[in-house]
């Protein structure tokens, strides 16, 4: 005769209340499943592609082609005494990759709108995504920098050992960033309108195509409350040695970023309760 069944267990989900931030053992138990959402992410945009992962290079470099000819040969902007084609793409690196991730994360929650009301995952997975699955690109175009840095003699020194830190922060700006804009998108839906000015409005005011010496000196450190600033400026030094590293800008930058990021954790986290009920 058999025993009895043991009877199965019941999982109640309910909404926490009050300041959340991240639940890292509930992210723990869901790691296969954003894993799953990266690797997914990256094939859907690959999917039936010609050319395929060269995408992550043709943009920054014909970008950077472009920005050669009308502001480094036409308007002769400065490039801190290396050549303008290398100064653009150094940047153009770093700032496609910011700019792709926020976008895709701005627009992600939209998006997994059929994902969010059928079943139950930690929501922050959804903008994190294409933040971490971007990295791909950013990857593949930094493998044509560093070709371009061997071509104009530019060689690596200890320096480059800051570079994950530097990436690190545009990491956490994109994301604070892209967990804000996912949230306002999903309740206000003109803003994807907005994310494409915002981005080309940033760009300038980042020194993508000028160096952040051109910015009088009195003014860098409120120029440095753009946490793209020192990231980018960052960049160039440890990979070109343009200028000595901008300790200051990079330190602003980094609170910013931190600032950033926990905004977006604290903002997400009080509107992915209602998600299911405005997508």
């Amino acid at each position: 005769m058999a025993g009895p069944v043991s009877p199965q267990p019941i999982i109640h989900i309910r909404p926490k209340k009050g300041l959340q931030l991240i639940d890292v053992r509930e992210l723990s138990q869901y790691r296969d499943l954003f894993t799953f959402l990266v690797i997914r992410d990256i094939k859907v945009k690959y999917k039936q592609t010609v050319l395929g992962g060269l995408w992550a290079i043709i943009q920054p470099f014909f970008m950077m082609v472009v920005f050669t000819l009308f502001f480094g040969r036409l308007a002769k902007i400065p490039s801190d005494g290396i050549p303008y084609p290398i100064f653009n793409y150094t940047a153009m690196v770093a700032w496609t990759y910011f700019a792709t991730a926020i976008t895709g994360a701005g627009n992600s929650v939209v998006g997994s709108g059929n994902l969010l009301s059928k079943v139950y995952f930690p929501r922050i997975f959804i903008p994190l995504t294409p933040v971490i699955a971007g990295l791909l690109d950013f990857f593949i175009s930094f493998v044509v920098l560093v070709g371009m840095m061997f071509y104009f003699h530019l060689y690596p020194n200890a320096r480059c050992l800051i570079l994950p830190l530097l990436i690190l922060l545009m990491m956490f700006t994109a994301s604070g960033v892209g967990m804000i804009l996912a949230a306002l998108n999903a309740k206000y839906r003109d803003i994807r309108y907005t994310i494409p000015f915002l981005m080309q409005f940033w760009m300038f005011a980042t020194p993508i195509v000028y160096p952040a010496s051109m910015v009088p000196e009195r003014y860098r450190m409120i120029y440095a409350l753009n946490p793209m600033t020192g990231i980018v400026e960052g960049f160039r030094s440890v990979l070109l040695g343009t200028v000595a590293f901008p300790t200051d800008m990079v330190i602003i930058s980094a609170a910013i970023s931190i600032c950033l990021f926990a905004i977006g954790i604290i903002y997400f986290k009080q509107v992915e309760r209602y998600l299911a009920d405005v997508i």
